[in-house]
């Protein structure tokens, strides 16, 4: 027979083995909660990574994307080396002539008044930098330009340095929405959408565009050029878009600059 003394010592003996298997569940819980919170943070850390990695919070870059036609941007050239010495003559004329499949193009520069972006220009084309290079983007709605200059054709392309802005004011003064007209026949600068980040990639201007007078205005197309490029505009994008890689495909077999 079981003595009231012995009951009362199986009773808390019960008490306690319950009391410590409801703390040993309470400690698989805890763990498993701070499993399931530990994931959750490294999955949000690993997507703020991402999105820094992706660029989502540059403060540099502008909100282009929405209105990929509203500037001839180019993508940053990391600045690995300065740019070209200065080599030529600032008082004289120059001639960039692009042989492409699309026809020929010359470009009248005026070393005066754009004289790091004619040097910087002459430096690369006597490197054949240009030769065997494709222009990349047509816009047909907004702004109206050939997009070329970027080794890779991709738009991510440049010379591996950056050069200053120049000659901005050229095209007179901006109106309300701070733009001014680029001409049809002006050659200008792409850049980043930042202020002195030009490298090689320039835009061809074949009719009449508004734009933030922030982009390096600095040759004018000769008629046949400029003809060519209307040929080319006329057919639209590849995809049938406002803004892609031309239809018309336009690869640059030869790019010299030479003194007039």
């Amino acid at each position: 027979m079981v003595t009231s003394d012995q009951r009362r010592r199986q009773l808390a003996r019960e008490k306690f083995e319950r009391q410590q298997q409801r703390r040993a569940e309470a400690r698989r819980k805890g763990r498993q909660r701070a499993m399931v919170i530990g994931a959750a943070v490294a999955v949000v850390i690993a997507a703020l990574v991402g999105l820094i990695v992706g660029g989502v919070f540059d403060s540099g870059k502008k909100d282009e994307a929405a209105d990929p036609a509203a500037s001839p941007s180019a993508e940053p050239t990391p600045k690995q080396s300065p740019a070209p010495a200065m080599a030529i003559d600032q008082k004289a004329k120059y001639t960039f002539a692009l042989k492409t499949s699309a026809g020929d193009i010359k470009i009248d520069m005026d070393a005066a008044k754009t004289p790091e972006t004619v040097n910087s220009f002459k430096a690369l084309a006597d490197k054949g930098f240009f030769d065997n290079t494709k222009c990349h983007r047509l816009t047909t709605s907004g702004i109206y330009v050939l997009q070329c200059g970027d080794p890779e054709g991709t738009g991510m392309g440049g010379p591996g340095y950056t050069i200053a802005d120049e000659n901005l004011d050229a095209l007179g003064k901006p109106n309300e929405q701070g733009q001014v007209t680029y001409p049809a026949g002006t050659v200008a600068m792409a850049n980043t959408g930042r202020p002195h980040t030009g490298g090689s990639q320039f835009f061809l201007v074949y009719k009449d565009s508004p734009l933030a007078p922030s982009y390096t205005p600095f040759g004018k197309i000769d008629a046949a050029g400029l003809k060519a490029l209307e040929e080319v505009a006329k057919a639209g994008t590849a995809e049938g878009g406002q803004d892609g890689a031309p239809k018309t495909p336009v690869a640059i077999q030869k790019g010299t600059v030479t003194q007039n």
